[in-house]
């Protein structure tokens, strides 16, 4: 069976992140593809994504994969920070 790419979208507005969607083969093809348009910072991580789709959508994060998962959503709001700064330096937001 071929391996199919899988990805998981983070939502992370309370005291604990939640999966929002599990997505697999032409589905993922289609999260990533809603993810650039939005401009949603996309972090590749196999393995992690491999276990998060494991859970069902709506699902918080597991206490043991708190640790994986804020080194995840630390990296996105380094990433989108740097990005904003960026866009200040040249007077645009």
């Amino acid at each position: 069976m071929k391996d199919e790419r899988t990805g998981v979208a983070l939502e992370y507005s309370g005291e604990v992140p939640k999966i929002l969607a599990v997505a697999r083969g032409m589905l993922f093809e289609r999260l990533i593809r809603i993810a650039r348009e939005h401009n949603i910072t996309i972090y590749q991580d196999s393995d992690l994504a491999q276990v998060l789709a494991q859970l069902p959508a709506g699902s918080e994060i597991p206490e043991t994969l708190f640790r994986a998962v804020s080194e995840v959503l630390a990296y996105c709001y380094r990433i989108n920070s740097d990005f904003k700064a960026k866009l200040d330096s040249m007077g645009i937001v």
